[in-house]
């Protein structure tokens, strides 16, 4: 048992949450649940179920609901200026610099596993552990004495992809409950326990409006090109499109057309056939190491370059101060500036960045 172990755990009012603050003090842990506020009702949200939208007031009270279900202190912290300035002011940033942001990311490193808890502590609430419903493991090499993060065992569930910014001060600090779970045992400990999430709708998107509210910029007509230059289209600003994207474009020709660079100091988004939009070769910077404290020498491993896509062989060698080269196995459509790309061997994760460009020389 875990008797007088404290544990903060990140409630949303959902119904991975519920079931790992159910599980924790099951095992005996000393549970208290924090949820932190980060609407401000700036924006003119539609209201459909998101991470950041009205909707939250609700599903704070639903996380007031089951914390007193389950007999446990119950907290929420206003981080709606931190989140403003450090997730939304990023996410606009990127945009309008043509690159392609993933605010969940950010969100997870700043906000949920960081300023939370510590505004928890800064308000007296001590606690030997923070957890949260992600599915994901934490491990320990006592070898190189770094902590590391696993995939969930659920495969269509695992969420390491996003939470692969974590410092080693927050892997060491951290428990993730359903880790070795599948979602549908999740689902039926929720239904069980007639949780007031067991029959919740998850959240899909990070913003329940239009994102163009968040950007704040008006009309910047512009010319929609092939790679050779050829205007084929208009458009009206570089930040409604995003690398990869095929539906929306406007431009009739004789077969698909694919976003494949968003050329902002140009004021132009050049399109291409598929076979234009695949890569085998990228750079990546900003890095996050886990399991390794770095690399001196290429690595082979297999990376992840959009939450949705499975892995994908590859090589990984130093480029230079905090950036890494990627050479892929196989030729790539997905690969876009501002998104992360994370290594994986087996199931642990070696660590990531975020890509900083694709080389147009190495096209499949």
């Amino acid at each position: 048992m875990n008797l007088n172990k404290k544990v903060l755990v990140g409630l949303s009012g959902g119904v991975d949450s519920s079931v790992a603050a159910f599980l924790l003090k099951k095992q005996g842990y000393d549970v208290t649940g924090v949820t932190m506020a980060i609407w401000d009702g700036k924006y003119q949200a539609t209201g459909k179920h998101a991470c950041y939208g009205p909707e939250e007031k609700e599903e704070i009270e639903e996380a007031g609901k089951l914390a007193k279900m389950l007999e446990i202190p119950f907290r929420v912290f206003d981080c709606s200026k931190e989140y403003s300035s450090l997730v939304l002011q990023y996410f606009k940033n990127e945009y309008l610099a043509g690159r392609t942001p993933n605010p969940c990311i950010k969100c997870n490193q700043l906000i949920k596993f960081g300023l939370l808890p510590m505004l928890a502590e800064r308000e007296g609430l001590e606690y030997d552990y923070f957890a949260t419903g992600h599915y994901a493991k934490t491990g320990y090499d006592e070898k190189s004495g770094r902590y590391f993060l696993r995939k969930g065992s659920d495969p269509k569930k695992d969420q390491s992809y996003f939470i692969y910014r974590l410092s080693q001060e927050q892997l060491a600090k951290i428990l993730f409950p359903l880790g070795d779970m599948l979602k549908e045992e999740v689902k039926a400990i929720a239904a069980e326990l007639r949780l007031p999430a067991s029959g919740k709708e998850e959240s899909q998107d990070f913003y329940s409006g239009d994102y163009k509210e968040l950007l704040e910029v008006t009309d910047q007509p512009g010319d929609i090109v092939d790679l050779r230059g050829k205007v084929l289209g208009h458009h009206t600003g570089v930040w409604n499109y995003t690398i990869g994207q095929r539906k929306g474009l406007g431009v009739a020709f004789t077969e698909p057309l694919y976003v494949i660079d968003l050329d902002k100091e140009h004021n132009r988004v050049v399109v291409g056939v598929r076979s234009e939009t695949c890569h085998s070769i990228f750079s990546v910077n900003d890095l996050n190491w886990m399991a390794l404290p770095g690399i001196t020498t290429p690595l082979e491993c297999r990376v992840k370059i959009r939450s949705a896509q499975r892995e994908t062989d590859a090589v990984v060698e130093p480029a230079g101060p905090d950036m890494v080269r990627v050479t892929l196995n196989r030729p790539n459509d997905g690969i876009s500036p501002g998104q992360s790309a994370v290594f994986y061997q087996d199931d642990i994760v070696l660590g990531g960045g975020v890509i900083a460009n694709v080389s147009d020389s190495e096209k499949g």
